[in-house]
């Protein structure tokens, strides 16, 4: 399928940060062995890339707005459309030599978000969905899976660290789950988790306490390839909400009552 101007501006811009970010990545390996550890430059090597994104989405369209993790909000002439990035979502993976993270680019028009991108440079797939036209994985069309039976699924899921509030609500959610299933995973990197959903790979997935950076690509990726994505609140929307569940349409509404013990 032939990508819109902006895709192909997204998909350049997703490419070029992670080609510097497997560069750096190759530096955290060895550095985990010091003393000091790869912390500082980690953080610089996240910072960088969310500048190398802006200044390449800025060159290619100057009146958008832009959203990234690292240096926050900027209103754009066009106050319809904005850039909402993650540089470097799996940061604790890339921290840790763990070969799962992703550049994750999407566009918002009026609210909607019409365009997404997660780029996975570790293994090269670059997943990408624009409204009404489909979800992809380099050359290849993406579909949910065909699942239908819980205990034939896999799904995957963010567990809580550090200050985070919602550990009980996780535990329960898994006492919940894991009986029904065949598996739950948790690997690290939301836009991945969401990926994966649309591939295939996974069943569903479901998170609190997310960013629209995390999500907001990932979530057309999802839809496009036929899959459903609710707010753990129907009512609300899930990219502002932070909170969501995601799946096919096999066993989505089986597994939303589960998570949201209905």
């Amino acid at each position: 399928m032939a990508a819109s101007a902006n895709m192909n501006v997204m998909q350049r811009a997703a490419r070029t940060a992670g080609r510097q970010l497997v560069k750096d990545f190759r530096e955290v390996e060895q550095l985990q062995v010091s003393a000091k550890g790869p912390g500082d430059f980690v953080s610089r090597a996240d910072r960088a890339a969310e500048a190398m994104i802006r200044k390449m989405l800025r060159e290619a369209r100057p009146t958008y707005g832009f959203v990234g993790e690292e240096g926050g909000a900027e209103e754009g002439e066009d106050p319809t459309r904005r850039w909402i990035v993650d540089p470097l979502d799996g940061t604790t993976n890339y921290l840790h030599g763990l070969p799962h993270w992703a550049v994750s680019i999407a566009l918002e028009h009026k609210g909607r978000v019409v365009s997404g991108v997660v780029y996975d440079p570790a293994k090269d797939e670059l997943f990408w969905a624009e409204r009404g036209e489909g979800a992809w994985m380099n050359e290849s069309r993406l579909r949910v899976s065909g699942r239908t039976r819980m205990i034939e699924c896999i799904f995957a899921t963010g567990l809580p660290f550090a200050a985070k509030t919602t550990l009980p609500q996780s535990l329960k959610d898994l006492a919940r789950i894991l009986p029904e299933t065949a598996g739950v995973r948790r690997f690290g990197a939301a836009s991945l988790d969401l990926a994966y959903v649309a591939a295939g790979r996974y069943d569903g997935y479901w998170e609190r306490e997310l960013n629209a950076w995390d999500i907001a690509a990932g979530l057309l990726l999802v839809t496009e390839a036929g899959g459903f994505v609710e707010a753990m609140d129907p009512a609300d929307n899930p990219l502002e909400s932070g909170a969501l569940i995601a799946g096919n349409a096999g066993t989505f509404e089986r597994f939303a009552k589960l998570i949201r013990n209905v």
